[in-house]
């Protein structure tokens, strides 16, 4: 089976077009797909792979003050932004496809609960990457995470940023070759 490019392909905008393509890759954040067109983009980079691989360059070596930022800038998991209805099309897309619109009253009620007590202890959302789990996987996640130090949940939130936008990336090739 031939390597599943990206659609546009990275390597063949220019600095503009690729930041309008790629820059809500990671939430809010386009400056990490700005920083990476600038060290140059290859053929390698046309693949999710690749191009995750090289935004994930930009987010390691970003400060902790920049990469608090960034996952600040995520949504809390069934919260306020997702009931008004202003989450981004992704977060929009992937906690519905873990369920998380169809939280019974009590589900909400614990999300909203465990939200608080996650920013209280950490000072930012829980982030988890949740395609491929269902609500109850990430309620569990959730309950467990709140024991961590908060240095192991800054490294966990930005791993888990990684594979969001390597899913987010995988989605987009998919969706590109379905067409």
């Amino acid at each position: 089976m031939p390597l599943a490019l990206l659609s546009p392909r990275p390597s063949q905008l220019g600095r503009d077009d690729f930041t309008a393509s790629y820059g809500d890759i990671y939430e809010h954040s386009p400056w990490i797909a700005a920083q990476s067109w600038d060290l140059g983009l290859d053929e390698a980079q046309d693949t999710p792979a690749g191009l995750a691989e090289r935004l994930r360059q930009q987010v390691d070596a970003a400060s902790a003050d920049a990469q608090l930022t960034l996952i600040r800038a995520h949504p809390d998991l069934a919260g306020k932004a997702a009931v008004g209805g202003e989450l981004t099309q992704d977060s929009r897309s992937e906690q519905a496809g873990a369920g998380l619109d169809q939280c019974t009253p009590e589900e909400f009620a614990r999300f909203e609960r465990l939200n608080a007590a996650y920013r209280e202890r950490f000072d930012f959302p829980f982030v988890i990457a949740v395609r491929g789990l269902d609500r109850h996987a990430i309620l569990a996640a959730f309950e467990t995470r709140l024991h961590h130090t908060p240095e192991e949940e800054r490294r966990i939130a930005i791993e888990q940023i990684h594979r969001i936008a390597l899913l987010r990336l995988e989605h987009r090739a998919a969706e590109s070759r379905s067409r």
